[in-house]
């Protein structure tokens, strides 16, 4: 299993964000009160960020942290938390019965 993080993928999930929100690298390099440059470097996935500038990039964005690093986004969080909101208020066998069909599915995706 490979370890790295993709900074590439990061970075073009910020592009993305960025151009949908119409604004140019220098804006939202001043906007987060980051060099051009290195906003560029971000997008290209040349350079890493710091937490900080993560959360400020996400924020000016208006996009989830889940969605720039996992490329996770609202719809699918909501749904992921609708399932684990059923599934913690059924009994325990059907929780058990639950987690048995899922994981049958998640060993067999590819199949389907």
């Amino acid at each position: 299993m490979n370890n790295e993080f993709d900074y590439k993928a990061l970075g073009e999930r910020i592009r993305k964000a960025r151009k949908e929100k119409h604004l140019t690298q220098e804006h939202l390099a001043e906007l987060c009160d980051l060099s051009t440059a290195h906003i560029g470097h971000i997008e290209r996935g040349t350079r890493t960020l710091s937490i900080e500038s993560l959360i400020t990039i996400s924020s000016v964005l208006n996009v989830s942290i889940d969605y720039l690093l996992l490329n996770i986004s609202n719809k699918q969080k909501n749904n992921v938390t609708s399932i684990i909101n059923a599934v913690n208020t059924a009994d325990k066998d059907k929780y058990d019965r639950f987690y048995s069909v899922v994981k049958i599915l998640a060993e067999r995706i590819d199949d389907l």
